[in-house]
């Protein structure tokens, strides 16, 4: 990987140059840019360590710029958003020291190398100069290039402080192998697992973060399972470290839930980005230690895993700071409905089942049946083959019946409403008697989907309970 003028070619880093040097300051880009640019990864945030002021330089710039700089005076940084999108952070070069109970640093003014030394790993800590007389110039002193190269995680300094100092790191290197295929460098590696409790000091939101970026990475299983082997996992999700293990007795021996689910978050991960659908198989078995029981003549069950497992997501989400809206009432219906495609595939696939998984599955319903197809990790070719041919079997069915039922988020076309004007009645316990026996009469098959059907299933129930029309 050799670094030419290619990278600087913005007519950004152009002004930054001039400005630099009319000013008497050294300048240079740091960090993912620099990394994300060898990696050909897209990169807008462009960091830029000035050696003195950054605030001067980025006031110069947005002067320059006709742009609004935002300066936070406390931290020594400002920011200067282009036109084109593109974030400029400017801070000037700083030693940093920590108290054991924060990961807030004290700062002092330093050199490049101090700066550099502060970053979390070495990838991180590349540097471009911006001055004329070295415009472009790689300044690697810890040997990112060669890690970049290799695909290591490693940190510019001894690994015990960088993450004693700020734990989050551990959780950034977990992160960055994940989105990236890296390996963890043994000793950074071992760092993390003596280190491991000092998670504790760091906030839930910023965990959270991470953590979402681990599930959105290409291959999610590569963090997931290194959170587990750090010991961090233990700490910041201990329901999802719960799931590891297998137990056996006699002949009987179920499979180490842990490292399936893993599987299957890699499996939604091939077909979808959605965040929520991966939490969906992220939390799809994790009730299983809850409702694990072991009968002699069938071996291991899970019953109702499923239904205590959709309960369980909200404290889930709670404990790691996830949002309490639509998204986690998303993950919930998917985690209470996994087993019914499942089901459904394995037994005759009848035509009122797959209504009554439309009208429950309603909009989520392709969500749904991709989780089940990831679900399915058997070993076993023949095993495999024969639950997808199944499922597409459910899918044809469904498609049919949508297009001829159109029972998809269906509303009974009899409403209470209309129970009580038709039959003078306050709200009371025949009202939903009949609109209940009504929406089963149509995901039954044994009426259609329309208002005269439904009329008169209604005037029939009502006779039968002796109620009058008005």
């Amino acid at each position: 990987m050799s670094n030419s003028n290619g990278p600087l070619s913005n007519p950004l880093f152009g002004r930054l140059s001039r400005l630099a040097d009319a000013l008497g300051l050294r300048a240079f880009v740091v960090g993912g840019y620099v990394r994300d640019y060898y990696l050909r990864r897209p990169s807008t945030d462009i960091d830029v360590v000035v050696v003195g002021s950054g605030i001067e330089l980025a006031e110069a710039l947005a002067a320059e710029l006709h742009a609004k700089v935002s300066v936070f005076k406390t931290f020594g940084t400002a920011m200067v958003r282009t036109r084109d999108g593109a974030e400029v952070e400017f801070v000037g070069a700083r030693r940093e020291s920590y108290t054991h109970d924060s990961r807030k640093p004290q700062v002092e003014p330093g050199t490049l190398e101090d700066d550099q030394r502060r970053r979390d790993f070495t990838i991180n800590a590349m540097a471009w100069s911006l001055n004329a007389a070295t415009f472009g110039e790689l300044v690697d002193p810890f040997g990112g290039m060669e890690d970049l190269e290799e695909g290591i995680i490693r940190t510019p300094c001894d690994p015990d402080i960088t993450f004693s100092d700020d734990p989050l790191r551990m959780m950034r290197a977990v992160r960055f192998a994940s989105q990236l295929g890296f390996r963890i460098e043994e000793e950074t590696f071992e760092a993390i697992r003596r280190n491991a409790a000092r998670i504790r000091i760091v906030s839930r939101e910023r965990i959270a973060t991470e953590l979402n970026k681990i599930v959105l990475s290409p291959v999610p299983s590569i963090g997931l399972e290194l959170l587990e082997l750090t010991g961090l996992l233990a700490l910041i999700f201990p329901e999802l470290h719960a799931l590891k293990g297998v137990e056996r007795r006699g002949q009987h021996a179920h499979k180490d839930n842990f490292y399936h689910t893993l599987k299957v978050v890699d499996n939604v991960a091939r077909r979808s980005d959605d965040l929520w659908l991966r939490w969906a198989a992220v939390l799809h078995d994790i009730a299983k230690p809850l409702t694990k029981a072991y009968d002699p003549k069938v071996g291991w069950t899970f019953h109702g895993h499923e239904v205590l497992g959709s309960k369980m997501v909200p404290g889930i989400f709670r404990a790691l700071k996830l949002p309490l809206n639509e998204h986690m009432k998303f993950v919930q219906k998917l985690v209470f409905l996994h087993l019914r495609p499942i089901i459904l595939s394995e037994e005759m696939v009848t035509d009122s089942a797959v209504r009554r998984l439309l009208f429950e599955a309603g909009d989520d319903i392709e969500s749904l049946m991709t989780l089940c197809e990831a679900d399915i990790t058997s070993g076993i070719d023949a095993k495999v083959k024969r639950y997808m041919a199944n499922f597409e079997l459910v899918r044809r069915k469904m498609k049919d019946l949508e297009e001829r039922d159109r029972i998809r988020n269906f509303q009974p076309p009899i409403t209470g409403e209309i129970i009580m004007r038709t039959y003078g009645l306050p709200p009371c316990r025949e009202i939903g008697e009949i609109k209940e026996v009504i929406k089963n009469a149509i995901l039954d098959g044994e009426i259609p989907n329309e208002y005269a059907a439904a009329h008169a299933l209604m005037e029939r129930l009502a006779a039968e309970r002796g109620l009058k029309k008005v």
